[in-house]
């Protein structure tokens, strides 16, 4: 079952959504501001995305610019509690497929390649 961390008010979000429910395919909706993940989830799926805490956190959010993050040491552990406490600041949409791939879906190539 292919997994979308979904939040219904980003456009490229319920795009995705879009696309893999018209697809035919079981879907499971992620809402992750209501159900965040756990520092374990999040590793794992990071780990899947080949990518750091860093690397899919939302910069231009106001909650960033509070907690100093453009600035801040990239240590993995504190970075993946400031997301799991904190998140607004994931960049969505993360899509996890049943075959066990994973891309932050925003872009519609990255769309494609996933489905």
């Amino acid at each position: 079952m292919t997994t979308v961390w979904h939040n219904p008010r980003c456009s490229k979000s319920r795009a995705a959504l879009e696309a893999f429910t018209g697809s035919g395919r079981e879907v499971r909706v992620r809402r992750y501001l209501d159900d965040p993940p756990t520092s374990a989830e999040l590793s794992e799926v990071l780990d899947l995305l080949g990518l750091e805490p860093w690397d899919i956190t939302r910069m231009g959010e106001d909650r960033a610019r509070e907690l100093g993050l453009a600035s801040a040491e990239r240590e993995r552990e504190r970075w993946i509690a400031i997301l799991v406490a904190n998140p607004v600041l994931i960049e969505r949409p993360i899509v996890l497929t049943e075959d066990g791939r994973a891309a932050v879906a925003r872009d519609p190539e990255t769309l494609r390649s996933l489905l």
